[in-house]
């Protein structure tokens, strides 16, 4: 049998070890050997892509989403002349990110159009659009390998790449003042096999009896929730102790976030 090539494994040895710092070990083993309250191991790459004004690749244990922020000096017709600015983003996904080859041709349907929406508000939400003018910014997310959470990575990288477009715009002169109101982030908790999990593998997001997308702030405020009764109803104790699971793992990627940006001067305190 041939072996599978060194990076290869050595990525798949890191996204399998359930030695994330971000959130302590505690209850039942998971298959990857995190615990209920465990994120997958969470790593960000600024700058990958020089020629975008920001590019971030976000990597959530086999999840990886590169995301780029394009700078246009331009704006829909609806919002021309009110002396604005705009933040939207696409989302797509490598033919084959996923186990079995996805078409290019049906990518372009309901759920990639639900997931881009959801980002662009996700980022408009911390984000003052009248300080840098009639531009708009781009935030294109693509999926090159999916183990579920993609459209949270996906804002979790926005947000970095959105940021250091505003660094570009800060050091070029065109900003009024800050424009993040406050930070952003996201994550995924469910119900599998009777516990609630926060981070869920596509293992466990096939599988689990509800699932949930959470949106928060950096100040605890949610943007979204996306939940679902996959094969059973939740009720609202259920429902609280996933939202105590996903505030504990967004706070771990805001405290990420912000070491990783700490040093710009346009986070909000």
């Amino acid at each position: 049998m041939t072996r599978k090539p060194k990076p290869i494994r050595e990525r798949e040895r890191a996204a399998a070890s359930p030695a994330s710092p971000l959130v302590p070990a505690g209850g039942p083993s998971r298959p990857d050997g995190r615990s209920p309250r465990q994120v997958r191991p969470l790593k960000i790459e600024r700058g990958v892509l020089p020629a975008a004004e920001g590019s971030a690749l976000v990597t959530m244990g086999r999840t990886r989403v590169l995301c780029t922020a394009t700078i246009e000096d331009r704006l829909p017709g609806w919002l021309r002349g009110k002396g604005g600015g705009w933040v939207t983003a696409e989302y797509g996904m490598l033919p084959r990110a996923t186990r079995e080859r996805t078409p290019r041709a049906a990518q372009a349907g309901g759920r990639t159009h639900e997931i881009q929406r959801l980002i662009g508000r996700s980022l408009r939400a911390v984000t003052d659009l009248k300080v840098f003018g009639e531009r708009t910014i781009l935030l294109d997310c693509d999926v090159l390998e999916a183990d579920a959470g993609t459209r949270t990575a996906a804002i979790n990288g926005a947000f970095v790449a959105l940021h250091d477009a505003f660094v570009k715009l800060s050091n070029d002169g065109r900003l009024l003042r800050p424009p993040l109101r406050d930070t952003v982030a996201a994550i995924s908790v469910g119900v599998v096999a009777g516990v609630p999990c926060l981070d869920l593998t596509y293992e466990e997001d096939s599988k689990a009896a509800v699932d949930m997308n959470v949106v928060m702030t950096g100040s605890g405020r949610f943007v979204e929730l996306q939940g679902t009764g996959e094969s059973t109803t939740f009720d609202a104790g259920e429902l609280r102790a996933l939202l105590v699971l996903a505030r504990m793992g967004i706070r771990r990627v805001i405290a990420y976030q912000r070491r990783l940006l700490g040093d710009s001067g346009l986070l909000p305190g």
